[in-house]
């Protein structure tokens, strides 16, 4: 009861969940596809990406929530490099490329979102393929999808864990310039509720002295 008069009930209900989870024996890793957003790139061309929110107690994962944006085609880039690592894994399918895909398609957009939260349930309850590096950058790290197969082959100047521990705070993600993909529209509005981005995703890069941008931050803390 003091509890409940100290937070409102929706932060109670949050804590003792997690208290229930930290108690709990029974591994769990919970992942949802959401908040599609329409992003500008430049003057004709938008792409569409997604919130990937993941809460687990698993040993395999450094964080136990995160939180980070995705597209299409990243997706499309993750399923390649499993599908290289794991050859006796028949590994899901995405939602198809769709040309016309639009978010003012109410039925085009729930089928997309939940055909990405499928394959991502079924890449994290495969054990054989959360030993890939490359999936826990890419669900756990801000870092793009050069960066992420730059670093997880160590020719980056922070590691893994480094990169997953600064995830959104105070790492700088580097942007690239990207083009046209399967998420392309002509148009900046959804009729759905769902934000625009014309700002795009990233912030202000720190350049190395090499001239090779990287994200930037003190790895001075632990990565536990």
């Amino acid at each position: 009861m003091v509890l409940m008069c100290l937070f409102p009930f929706q932060v109670f209900v949050s804590l003792m969940d997690t208290i229930l989870d930290n108690f709990s024996n029974t591994e769990f890793i919970r992942v949802c596809v959401r908040d599609p957003r329409l992003h500008k790139d430049g003057r004709w061309h938008t792409h569409v990406d997604y919130e990937i929110c993941l809460h687990t107690n698993s040993l395999c994962f450094r964080k136990k929530t995160s939180s980070v944006r995705r597209r299409y085609s990243e997706f499309v880039w993750l399923r390649h490099c499993l599908e290289q690592n794991a050859f006796i894994i028949d590994l899901p399918k995405l939602p198809p490329w769709n040309p016309f895909f639009s978010l003012k398609n109410t039925e085009q957009v729930i089928q997309r979102i939940k055909g990405l939260q499928k394959f991502l349930e079924i890449v994290l309850h495969t054990p054989l393929l959360l030993s890939d590096s490359r999936l826990h950058l890419f669900l756990q790290s801000d870092l793009s999808i050069t960066k992420i197969a730059r670093c997880a082959v160590g020719k980056t100047r922070y590691t893994v864990a480094e990169a997953i521990q600064c995830s959104r705070t105070g790492c700088i993600r580097s942007e690239e310039k990207v083009s046209c993909d399967s998420d392309c529209e002509s148009t900046s509005s959804s009729g759905l509720g769902l934000s625009v981005d014309t700002s795009g995703r990233g912030s202000p890069i720190f350049f190395q002295s090499d001239g090779d941008p990287e994200p930037f931050c003190s790895f001075s803390e632990t990565t536990s």
